[in-house]
């Protein structure tokens, strides 16, 4: 059973969330900005995605934890938060995000926070539980002033659009019907029109015969390619995509055989793709082509690569505001698979990646886009004496709160500091510039079986947890995930990259050491 969203007879759907989402400007403030009135804010961190794609990431279901920097905003003495996940959140994991809080006893936070449970471990999106949930939505809509409330998510669908208009609350997130944007195919579409570089590729394929076709004229458009990439169109993390590698395909090489005859090479090739998640199957594979879509784009080569990122917000006003730029840390057989990622982005290229951000956003924000959004990029270094030391190509646009979300928000939760897009650093109110190394895949088999208390007794030991006086250390995220997995999230702040780069370190021999008969 569903619960349907409040009747308003004269108004569709459709009309109805739009004038919700007008509400916004008079609820929502920036975290930055101390807020003094009554506000309530609906925390539902469901990964609405491809369920079986998000099945590849280890502890995935652990990912919902990922949100709880949003509890920075009960610094806010009048704010109530409403936080909602599958299963129930371990108390010593919301006890540790609640002492973090600088400014604020735990305790005053505590009272303003309500946690709800689906106590469900299906692997149905988390909104979709909610949904599919009448009592529990009552309750939780019982909680909410509807005058003062609304909503943020993870990533925004129809379920979360379903979900803001059955408690009929406004949501702090894109509309749905612009979600083609943030896809591989659309993507592409924004770098078009902003003018910024991206890999030549080919439009949305479904069929293994036009998989090919596109393959096929990259190819012979670029006929020096030596690898292809195949993208699944919402891919995530990526671990959708597939590496073609065209070196051993020399001889259907443009010029060297018929179109024809390539053709019917590359079809049959086209199994025996380089996964870069090391459980997919061609068969999975190609009936994700059919049912997403896939691209095919040119590999971008370099003897010397970065993987650098820009995250900007549209805010309910329309404005577009940068607030950062990483380096992204990548893994997988050929590099293709987000592991975490250091702040801030190499000098070299940091305000280029950011004045593009900005491009992008901008044409979301012409297309109505609202909340957080991250651009991707390659950078290739420059043989010495070349106009730019680094070229720079656009890759994919993510419209959600992406992997260097939270390790951000915990930086301004510990620090309280701010970003300057002067020169893309960060700095505390004293001035001190702030830099960090984070990463969700902190994991090795040792660690089955920590609690989080366990952690809490390892680092505390070596001297390695945030401390607030010195403005360094380790904050850590994805704890439920450590007991099962052996996996944890890390945001390691320094005041300098090398020292946060040393604090990474230092924690994860600390847990070797502590964890290896």
């Amino acid at each position: 059973m569903i619960i349907n969203a409040p009747s308003y007879p004269e108004l569709d759907q459709a009309t109805r969330f739009r004038q919700l989402q007008t509400q916004l400007r008079q609820r929502w403030l920036p975290a930055d900005d101390f807020d003094d009135q009554e506000r309530q804010i609906l925390v539902v961190p469901s990964l609405s995605m491809d369920q079986e794609e998000l099945q590849k990431i280890a502890g995935v279901h652990y990912y919902e934890e990922r949100l709880l920097f949003s509890l920075i905003r009960l610094r806010n003495p009048n704010t109530r938060l409403v936080y909602v996940t599958s299963q129930p959140l371990h108390p010593s994991i919301v006890d540790y995000y609640l002492e973090l809080l600088p400014g604020i006893p735990s305790s005053h936070a505590r009272n303003r926070l309500e946690l709800f449970a689906a106590y469900d471990a299906s692997k149905k999106p988390l909104s979709q539980k909610l949904l599919d949930r009448p009592r529990l939505l009552e309750k939780i809509r019982k909680t909410l002033n509807p005058e003062q409330a609304y909503m943020v998510c993870y990533n925004s669908t129809e379920l979360e659009r379903q979900l803001a208009l059955a408690l009929d609350i406004p949501l702090l997130a894109l509309d749905p019907d612009l979600l083609y944007w943030g896809t591989k195919s659309g993507s592409r579409e924004i770098f078009a029109a902003c003018g910024i570089p991206h890999p030549d590729g080919s439009e949305l394929v479904h069929t293994q015969e036009d998989l090919a076709q596109a393959i096929s004229d990259v190819w012979e458009r670029q006929p020096d390619l030596k690898r292809m990439v195949i993208k699944l169109n919402q891919g995530f993390s990526g671990e959708g995509n597939a590496l073609l590698d065209l070196r051993s395909l020399t001889d259907i090489a443009p010029g060297a055989a018929s179109h024809r005859e390539r053709l019917s090479t590359l079809r049959s090739v086209l199994p025996e793709l380089r996964f870069q998640c090391e459980t997919e199957t061609w068969e999975n594979f190609y009936l994700k082509v059919g049912d997403l879509g896939a691209i095919a784009e040119a590999f971008i080569e370099g003897d010397e690569k970065l993987s650098p990122s820009a995250q900007g917000r549209i805010t309910p006003f329309g404005e577009v505001e940068m607030l950062s730029t990483h380096d992204q840390i990548l893994g997988g057989p050929d590099g293709q698979i987000f592991l975490g990622c250091s702040f801030p982005a190499d000098a070299a290229y940091r305000l280029e990646i950011q004045e593009m951000g900005r491009l992008v956003g901008e044409q979301l924000a012409a297309k109505g886009a609202l909340e957080r959004y991250g651009v991707d990029f390659i950078a290739v270094k420059q043989p010495p004496g070349s106009p730019e030391p680094w070229k720079l190509y656009a890759i994919e646009i993510n419209l959600r709160k992406g992997g260097t979300t939270h390790p951000f928000m915990a930086l301004k939760l510990l620090t309280e500091g701010s970003y300057n897009l002067a020169d893309g650093l960060f700095y505390t109110r004293q001035g001190q510039a702030k830099y960090y190394r984070a990463s969700d895949n902190l994991q090795n088999e040792s660690y089955r079986g920590l609690l989080p208390s366990d952690l809490m007794d390892i680092i505390v030991a070596e001297r390695l947890h945030f401390n607030s006086i010195n403005g360094t250390g380790a904050a850590f995220h994805l704890m439920g995930c450590l007991s099962e997995y052996g996996k944890l999230g890390i945001t390691s702040i320094g005041n300098s990259p090398q020292q946060a780069e040393d604090i990474y370190h230092q924690v994860a021999a600390a847990l070797d050491k502590a964890t290896q008969s």
